[in-house]
């Protein structure tokens, strides 16, 4: 038995690799730049990429840990090319969207033709549908290094992001244990946070008190643009989900308690485990 997981240098992808090796399975890593993935020894490291389907090796895999090719015109064909190469496969667990789940129009799309290609492959199958990630929050890392001060706009919106690990553990029960196939699991953190809430959770992780100031609309678009850096069409997307957010709260779900029976990991418990991003400037 072994597992492949694409994406593996990815936000989820190294925490289902260094699971999935913690538990002595063995794992083959799939990344573009082996010499670069810092993976945890133990787990077969592989260079291919998922936009050439024939050149990804898959002797011997018989469960996919999947991701969707964003970047790619026909992220379905590319997912149906690579499945039907593997002849060993039993098991196909995809990492896809909670955008698929609510059908919100522009993001739910690509995730779900390929969740219908996974779906036709004669394997059993389990869908992640997680929503906001609480890696997302690293836009937040210059202005909290810099001034120790967050500035975005909608401070009464309230999100419910999930730690990267906690999706990673959801997969890897899917992966390794029967009675998940079949499911569409939507995923959230463990708590509903306002965006001021959130901010004072990073405070509690990191250990000091990081201020908060509102923007409107347009200033945060263009703070997201000029000062983090991010495309104008990026940026236009993360502020839709804000917008969301602040007239629609993201839904709390008990999906990882559930599947894993313990409570998922917390913002300040991210935040304190990623301090250095966000390490004070002087």
């Amino acid at each position: 038995m072994t597992i492949l997981v694409t994406g593996a240098t990815g936000n989820v992808g190294r925490h289902v690799v260094e699971q999935l090796v913690a538990r002595d399975v063995p794992v083959r890593a799939l990344t573009r730049n082996p010499d670069k993935a810092g993976l945890p020894r133990g787990a077969e490291t592989v260079k291919a990429d998922l936009t050439e389907p024939a050149g990804v090796p898959l002797d011997g895999v018989t469960a996919i840990f999947l991701l969707a090719v964003l970047e790619s015109g026909d992220a379905a064909g590319l997912a149906a090319a690579l499945l039907k190469r593997a002849r060993d496969l039993r098991r196909v667990v995809f990492l896809s969207s909670d955008a698929v789940a609510v059908q919100r129009p522009g993001s739910c799309e690509l995730h779900q033709s390929v969740e219908e290609v996974v779906e036709a492959a004669g394997v059993e199958w389990t869908h992640l549908r997680p929503g906001e990630f609480m890696s997302n929050k690293m836009i937040w890392a210059e202005s909290i290094k810099k001034e120790n001060v967050v500035r975005a706009a909608y401070p009464d919106a309230v999100g419910t992001p999930i730690h990267e690990a906690d999706i990673a553990e959801v997969a890897v029960r899917a992966l390794l244990e029967d009675g998940h196939a079949g499911r569409a699991y939507r995923l959230s953190g463990p708590e509903a946070l306002t965006t001021r809430q959130q901010v004072a959770a990073f405070g509690e992780g990191l250990g000091r008190e990081i201020a908060f100031e509102a923007l409107t609309y347009g200033q945060a678009r263009a703070a997201l643009i000029r000062e983090v850096g991010l495309p104008p069409d990026i940026a236009e997307y993360l502020m839709g989900y804000q917008a969301q957010f602040n007239e629609e709260p993201s839904e709390l779900l008990p999906t990882f308690e559930e599947v894993t029976g313990r409570r998922g990991r917390t913002l300040a418990q991210w935040a304190a485990e990623h301090a250095d991003a966000f390490s004070v400037v002087r």
